[in-house]
């Protein structure tokens, strides 16, 4: 009996024991919890006991609100179409062939232009004064999708075209020069260069951030007399108040003509407005890149439309936009079939211009 009374005296004082430590626990705990809040200690997060893992973290709260601008920048990185390193270029029979064809984008001018050191036939231009980096920058007019959409019909001809075609387009119009034969040895190798860098895109695919931006309509026309503030202030450094750029020595340029006797004419994508504007917006001023746009939708309309407004080369389009309403919106000549003026064209604002000819192609087709 006195072993019963001395086990029931025992679990007693267990018990007492417990319930003290449990409440010193309790007030411990909240005594910690409140200079966590006080001072700011870490929570607690599991997550940072092991290495970081792809993927989502079931510790991690749901996002509630937008990803912020640096976010949506490294998403389009990663997203956008990455050329091939020039330097990668395998070697095999054709190999030189590229490797020709890269300087002639790059450095067109000394062997094309006035001082030539092959044939004397261009402006002074270099391709990749409107394809950047010799074709392989995001957004920077590259070539990531000619050679998965090439041969393809174009409006502009009403024809099937191909990459040599394209080519002898430029040449014609953008570097205001001549066009070369086909089996010329300097237009196979800018072609063997343009076929290379998309040779990993899948045909018929067209991977973001090739070609051009497509910046959105203004509901307005765009102002040559607004984009000439937007000029002084941002282009002119390079390219001169005059726009003629900056020429060196050797019949080439450090920085491009916009306007004048050397420049684009005006048969060439960058006369129209919509192509020009979206050529800046990811591009202009120096150094800026789609990543980090310095001008509004607003200013790269205008400035497109001071510039384009320049006395420029001509080039006789008569044989151009064989089908009316296969004209773009932004086209500044005539004849037209849906109303609008030249000026409407060249200037906008555009959403009638695009309503109207959808309008008129649905017309068409019933």
């Amino acid at each position: 009996m006195d072993q019963q009374k001395k086990m029931i005296e025992g679990l007693r004082k267990s018990l007492q024991i417990s319930v003290i430590l449990n409440v010193v626990a309790v007030i411990a705990l909240f005594f910690v919890v409140a200079l966590r809040d006080t001072i700011g200690f870490p929570s607690w997060n599991p997550s940072s006991w092991w290495p970081e893992i792809a993927g989502p973290n079931p510790y991690e709260p749901a996002p509630r609100s937008e990803p912020d601008s640096n976010t949506l920048a490294l998403a389009r990185q990663l997203s956008v179409w990455i050329a091939p390193d020039i330097n990668s270029i395998p070697e095999s029979d054709s190999s030189e062939l590229i490797k020709y064809g890269h300087a002639l984008i790059s450095k067109t001018a000394a062997y094309l232009g006035p001082k030539g050191q092959v044939m004397q036939i261009t402006n002074g231009l270099n391709c990749q004064n409107c394809h950047l980096d010799a074709g392989t920058r995001p957004w920077g007019n590259n070539y990531g999708a000619v050679a998965s959409t090439y041969p393809k019909f174009r409006e502009r001809s009403g024809a099937i075209e191909t990459i040599p075609k394209r080519v002898n387009d430029c040449l014609e119009r953008s570097l205001n020069g001549q066009v070369l034969p086909e089996d010329n040895q300097e237009l196979k190798a800018m072609v063997a260069y343009i076929e290379w860098l998309g040779k990993d895109v899948p045909k018929k695919e067209v991977p973001n951030g090739s070609g051009i931006y497509s910046v959105p309509f203004l509901s307005r026309a765009a102002s040559p007399a607004k984009g000439k503030a937007v000029y002084d202030q941002k282009c002119a450094s390079c390219h001169g108040n005059d726009g003629l750029g900056v020429a060196a020595t050797d019949g080439t340029y450090t920085y491009p003509p916009l306007w004048g006797p050397e420049s684009y004419n005006s048969g060439a994508g960058l006369f129209r407005l919509s192509r020009f504007a979206g050529y800046v917006k990811y591009n202009m001023p120096f150094g800026v890149t789609y990543q980090n746009p310095q001008l509004s939708d607003e200013e790269c309309w205008d400035v497109a439309a001071y510039v384009n407004s320049q006395p420029r080369p001509s080039k006789d389009l008569s044989g151009d936009w064989p089908n009316l309403l296969g004209k773009p919106v932004d086209h500044p000549f005539g004849p037209y079939e849906d109303g609008f003026s030249e000026a409407q064209h060249k200037f906008g604002p555009f959403e009638p211009v695009r309503d109207k000819i959808k309008e008129l192609k649905q017309a068409k087709a019933k």
